[in-house]
């Protein structure tokens, strides 16, 4: 008997197993079902498979370089520097073509500066002063030009003075501008070229038209429809796109980022990467109305006289920062994401099969007579009749072990 029952184990190993179904009658729930299985088939196709391309295995990791050139001429006449040309050379800060660059649209210039004795500025409120004991030898102010003698100069008495320091003199002038020197750099030309690879595809592309013409990038400027593929901008264009006049940015300077996004479907071909390009001004709060706006800095120009002193000019320089930031993603068909995505559908296929089973079997007045046929219950009696007390509603005889 024993043998018996082992031999019907081992052999019911090989036996199928289906789950039971019951058709419930029921409208209300068949309607909501269907509703459920149309909206999990319309977010799978719709949104995992048409709008995130759910089929595709994606590289983000995108490797770039840009290289920028600038050209344009600007003359200034000024009394502190008389006539002055710019160019290139001259307003681009750094001159290398990196993606961070700074444009000089206007300057104040404090000339002929040499090391000696002078007074601070008054606006420096720390280096006022009435007597001498207001001015400490040797000691200097954080927004100061120099160190302090301990003397105070005053034009009288009464007045209030500044301390004597030894700097740079004369201190340099503080003032605002009332308008851009170099206004004519909106017409300035900006040369932006971008190398682009996605590793993990093995592709590479560049944002330069692929042409034998010569004279292509001599006479082409950037047009979204006409022109996607020249990399030539004029800087006016550039700030306008942002939202802003650059005649207003030129006076007080300003930053402006310039985004290159490159989305390819490379399941469409070479030719249908493209980028795209996104102009925002990047130093404005939400008010527009903050003492931060603006982009400046100052910087020196060293010279000697024919004795071997030094003396120096000071340039306190207002213009437009420019950020080229480069964000890209490549997708192409593969087999793995498709089956985990297709997977995931079924699964939730299957979990409105369990929502309208709660439904059926909580919410519903027929409930209990739901439950009655979903659920069967035997039961086990101890003692030697235990296997006759089984009833099993099944058509087939089984041996008894």
């Amino acid at each position: 008997m024993a043998g018996s029952c082992s031999k019907a184990r081992l052999i019911s190993l090989c036996d199928y197993k289906t789950e039971k179904y019951i058709v419930a009658k029921n409208k209300k729930v068949g309607i909501l079902y269907r509703l459920i299985q149309l909206t999990i088939i319309g977010y799978i196709i719709g949104w995992v498979f048409v709008s995130k391309k759910g089929y595709q295995e994606t590289d983000e990791s995108i490797q770039s370089s840009v290289i920028t050139k600038l050209k344009g001429v600007s003359v200034t006449n000024t009394s502190e520097s008389g006539v002055l040309v710019w160019g290139p050379e001259d307003y681009v800060i750094p001159p290398q073509g990196e993606a961070v660059f700074f444009v000089v649209t206007n300057f104040l210039e404090t000339p002929n500066q040499k090391l000696g004795l002078c007074a601070e500025s008054s606006k420096v409120l720390n280096g006022q002063c009435q007597t001498d004991k207001d001015c400490r030898e040797g000691h200097t102010v954080t927004s100061g030009h120099g160190m302090m003698t301990g003397q105070c100069i005053r034009s009288d008495i009464n007045s209030t003075g500044t301390c004597e320091i030894y700097s740079w003199c004369p201190v340099e002038k503080q003032y605002k501008p009332q308008r851009a020197l170099l206004s004519n750099a909106e017409n300035f030309t900006i040369y932006i070229r971008n190398f682009i690879q996605f590793p993990k595809f093995l592709f590479s592309k560049s944002n330069v038209l692929e042409t034998s013409d010569d004279s292509y990038l001599k006479k082409c400027r950037y047009d979204q429809e006409v022109h996607p593929y020249c990399p030539i901008f004029r800087l006016g264009d550039l700030t306008r796109r942002a939202g802003y006049n650059f005649q207003d940015m030129a006076i007080y300077g300003g930053s402006v980022g310039i985004m290159i996004d490159w989305d390819c479907d490379l399941d469409k071909g070479y030719s249908r990467c493209h980028p795209q390009y996104h102009f925002t001004r990047l130093d404005t709060t939400v008010s527009n109305k903050s003492i931060a706006m603006g982009f400046n800095f100052r910087h020196t120009r060293y010279y000697k006289t024919n004795a071997g002193e030094t003396y120096r000019s000071l340039f306190k320089v207002y213009g437009v920062r420019f950020n080229i930031m480069v964000h890209g993603k490549a997708g192409k068909f593969s087999i793995i994401p498709t089956i985990i995505n297709v997977g995931s559908g079924l699964a939730l296929m299957g979990a409105g099969a369990f929502f309208c089973d709660m439904v059926l079997l909580y919410l519903m007045k027929q409930s209990t007579s739901y439950r009655e046929r979903k659920y069967e219950e035997t039961r086990q009696l101890k003692g030697a009749t235990q296997a006759n007390s089984v009833e099993y509603r099944r058509n087939s005889t089984h041996s008894k072990c």
